[in-house]
């Protein structure tokens, strides 16, 4: 069996340059593959509601309901955008190697701001958190859109800047020079992974895209997304995870904070790398919610649902 494998992708520039990246590296394995661009939209049709399979990603949800429809076979995501629990029917197949971790800001060349008041853009809730608790007399405004729009109306307002994943912007070449590593902002869970589903019942998909996982990265998101989904923040709640391997040991460094940044716990654990990892992101998680975490979370939790 030879058939070509079609890549399912939402059309922006990021995510294609995602979906070529899958198609150049299994195409140097032998295979033959597709690239099929689906676009977002809200009259997707499912004889079954949308809940029953457990669809709530809002950047995966348009893939998700185009693989179950079987319009595509495989699916490339930012591993950050995807829910904890996949869908019924769909698996994570390979986690490809992970790049740059680190949050930055896009500033406009005057970083006085730093030390006085400004404004800075995100529609991160873990980014806003953890900004305004290192600059409490800041403010922070929503921000929305593909990295293109954000870096359009960062341009196009006096904010003193706009924090974006690093490996976003070098993916596709839009890393602007006037930029400032935030190596103290903890990153979200995944954050700098692809990760690449399959549905559970196609075989020849599934072996075909195990060949490109790389199994560091794997174990690393695997705790860190652990993390969050003990702390049950989804992909909106103020959450930052980061496991990385250093010599012969894995190093966890995870917080949970207050929407408005004023609260934080924080916790940083070692094991050594040939130890039993899969319960380590959720017992650093447990740990978390035994320190205060648990009233934290919610608080969130009210705070979001009167949004």
């Amino acid at each position: 069996m030879n058939k070509a494998i079609r890549i399912g992708t939402r059309d922006s520039e990021l995510a294609l340059w995602q979906a070529h990246t899958v198609q150049a590296k299994l195409e140097a394995l032998g295979y033959t593959t597709e690239i099929v661009a689906v676009k977002s939209a809200g009259d997707v049709t499912l004889d079954v509601p949308l809940y029953e399979f457990g669809i709530t990603g809002i950047f995966t949800k348009t893939l998700d309901v185009a693989m179950i429809k079987g319009e595509v076979d495989i699916a490339v995501h930012s591993m950050k955008d995807v829910p904890t629990a996949l869908p019924k029917g769909i698996v994570q197949s390979a986690v490809l190697e992970r790049a740059v971790v680190s949050d930055i800001l896009v500033h406009k060349g005057d970083l006085d701001f730093l030390d006085n008041t400004g404004t800075i853009a995100t529609g991160s809730l873990r980014r806003q958190a953890q900004w305004l608790n290192r600059y409490p007399n800041h403010t922070v405004t929503d921000l929305r859109g593909n990295v293109n729009t954000r870096l359009r109306k960062l341009s196009e307002n006096n904010w003193g800047g706009a924090i974006f994943a690093a490996a976003g912007l070098e993916r596709i070449n839009l890393l602007p020079e006037t930029h400032l590593q935030l190596d103290w902002m903890i990153p979200a869970p995944a954050q700098g992974a692809m990760v690449i589903v399959t549905m559970e019942q196609d075989k020849y998909c599934s072996e075909a895209i195990a060949k490109l996982n790389h199994t560091e990265t794997e174990t690393c998101t695997t705790i860190e997304r652990q993390f969050l989904k003990t702390l049950e923040g989804g992909c909106t709640a103020p959450i930052g995870a980061l496991a990385q391997f250093k010599d012969d040991s894995i190093h966890f460094e995870g917080t949970l904070l207050s929407i408005d940044g004023k609260q934080k716990l924080h916790i940083e654990k070692i094991i050594d790398a040939t130890s039993d990892y899969n319960h380590f992101g959720q017992q650093c998680a447990q740990e978390i919610l035994n320190n205060g975490g648990q009233l934290l979370m919610q608080d969130i939790r009210e705070k979001l649902n009167k949004k």
